[in-house]
């Protein structure tokens, strides 16, 4: 019991820090792989955080609508097939042969949403009130779609990712990209977790209890997205984007320079 209640709280604060920027994976996954194998402990972490996602976009539902109906239906189907794509690579080749360049994507993705305002400043405006210049569309699909690859083969760090090529497609301000992040990384878990619920990855006994934790946070996270100043919370997604590609590097290479040096 003590298990399942610390795991709750655990799915608490990692689905309120994913609504927020991403990174909760890295509260749930290690948790997990306490108990069960890691690919399961993979699995049922995106099963326990994908609740945050929606109940998140519910609370900023009013910014989403915003986004021009075409445009959004349009990311939302790309974003869907990129996470069935990635999780099928996943569930087939039963690898992580990616794990490799998560620290290198994150950093980029927080080094380019870091860069964001400079860049945007520099190249003009093709960002419309509610969307982008429909001859931007094409190459918007291309990058969601590939990050939604990523997404549904491994997930660490999606969020950033997905705030970063938001900001630089010019989807508007922070408080705009972050809650239509959470709507289409949302769906490509979604989609990722149906997958893996079919070829038996989930460990329901601590999936569900989770879920419920995620579910919560999240909507938590949405509520403070819509009151936390710009500037603070694009601290925040700049902290945790770092610190998840700190934490990955440390995990990829820290580790092993330790044991070369004790060998």
């Amino acid at each position: 019991m003590e298990t399942h209640v610390l795991f709750f709280v655990a799915a608490v604060v990692a689905g309120l820090i994913n609504s927020l920027a991403g990174g909760g994976g890295l509260i749930t996954f290690p948790l997990l792989a306490l108990v069960v194998p890691p690919v399961v402990a993979d699995a049922t972490s995106a099963l326990a955080l994908f609740p945050a996602y929606p109940s998140a976009v519910w609370r900023t539902r009013s910014k989403v609508r915003e986004v021009r109906r075409l445009w959004l239906w349009l990311l939302l189907i790309t974003s869907a097939l990129g996470g069935l794509v990635g999780a099928l690579l996943l569930v087939w080749t039963g690898e992580r042969n990616l794990t490799f360049l998560v620290p290198w994507l994150v950093l980029g993705g927080t080094l380019l949403f870091v860069l964001e305002p400079r860049l945007s400043r520099r190249s003009g405006g093709a960002y419309q009130e509610r969307g982008l210049a429909t001859a931007l569309w094409p190459l918007a699909a291309v990058v969601v779609f590939v990050v939604a690859i990523y997404g549904g083969y491994f997930g660490a760090g999606i969020g950033i990712l997905m705030i970063s090529a938001l900001s630089l497609l010019r989807m508007g301000d922070v408080h705009r990209v972050v809650p239509f992040k959470n709507l289409l990384a949302g769906c490509l878990r979604g989609v990722a977790v149906v997958v893996l619920v079919i070829y038996g990855e989930i460990a329901w006994g601590y999936g569900i209890p989770m879920a419920f934790g995620g579910l919560i946070g999240g909507y938590l996270g949405g509520a403070l997205t819509g009151r936390v100043n710009r500037a603070i919370l694009r601290a925040v997604v700049v902290v945790i984007g770092f610190g998840l590609a700190a934490y990955y590097f440390w995990t990829l290479y820290g580790r092993s320079a330790l044991h070369v040096i004790g060998d």
